[in-house]
């Protein structure tokens, strides 16, 4: 109850006071012409928002523990699933920075399937077509760790998503999602990435919500986890039903959050409270 009662105090005031949902969010690009346009004035990653002591453990590469799924990552990418299957690295290069880029440009609309697809789908879609194996659970420990690997050799790049085209569908489903209220508590991702940056909630300082640092060693969690790992926790804190991790509407919501980031580099694996 606790938890129900802070979150309220935080970021409910506005609909308390009757303030419409029309009012508190730009127009739906999906009933506009208009180029979408951000709505933050500074863009900042969420590493700004950590404590002094987080920052630290993060900048260390010997101290940050999600370098340990990086270094398995790595070893994972350079071996054979099994003897008559291709390692990662057989089609990529065997360099450790064959794919330096690659995580910037995530998620992206993949033309063979006509789906949107991010990183964790991009090595699953490999895995099964050219390794012929079966695809890797999500929050799988060798799913976390490839996407780890790869996410960090993108390190200090800027994040560029293409929304264009073919992509702009998925881009306003994604837009639609983070501006609209859901669950039992009425809230949607904007209350707290947008309309109260910086205030407190249970011991956490509310960032802008941006997924630079993904797949990210979370304190709490004890463990490495995906970017849809925290969108399920950011539904189950607002009591809306969360999709399964990997589905569409994640998928959608996490190319709006990168477009949103642009111009932000990629840090993970990132250290969050």
């Amino acid at each position: 109850m606790n938890h129900s009662r802070g979150f309220i105090a935080l970021v409910l005031a506005p609909a308390l006071l009757g303030i419409s949902a029309a009012c508190e969010r730009p127009a739906n690009p999906a009933s506009s012409n208009r180029e979408p346009t951000r709505t933050l004035t500074q863009v900042l990653s969420g590493y700004e928002f950590q404590s002094e002591d987080t920052r630290v453990l993060q900048d260390d590469p010997f101290a940050n523990p999600g370098m340990l799924w990086v270094d398995q990552g790595r070893v994972l990418w350079r071996s054979k699933p099994a003897p008559d299957a291709p390692s990662c690295s057989s089609c990529h290069d065997k360099k450790a920075d064959s794919l330096r880029g690659v995580a910037t440009r995530y998620p992206t609309y993949d033309a063979e399937t006509g789906t949107l697809v991010n990183l964790e789908g991009r090595v699953n879609r490999c895995r099964e077509k050219h390794q012929r194996r079966s695809a890797y659970a999500y929050e799988s420990t060798q799913l976390l760790a490839l996407t780890a690997f790869i996410a960090h050799q993108s390190k200090g790049m800027s994040i560029k998503v293409d929304i264009d085209g073919p992509a702009r569908p998925f881009f306003d489903s994604g837009r639609t999602y983070f501006y609209e209220r859901r669950g039992q508590m009425n809230l949607a991702c904007h209350h707290c990435h947008e309309r109260n940056i910086g205030r407190m909630l249970r011991g956490d300082r509310l960032s802008q919500g941006q997924p630079t640092g993904y797949p990210a060693y979370r304190l709490e969690w004890q463990n490495l986890g995906s970017l849809h790992r925290r969108l399920r926790f950011c539904n189950l804190g607002v009591r809306a039903e969360p999709f399964p991790a990997g589905a569409p509407e994640y998928v959608n919501l996490e190319l709006f959050l990168a477009w949103r980031a642009q111009g932000l580099s990629v840090d993970a694996p990132a250290v969050r409270r």
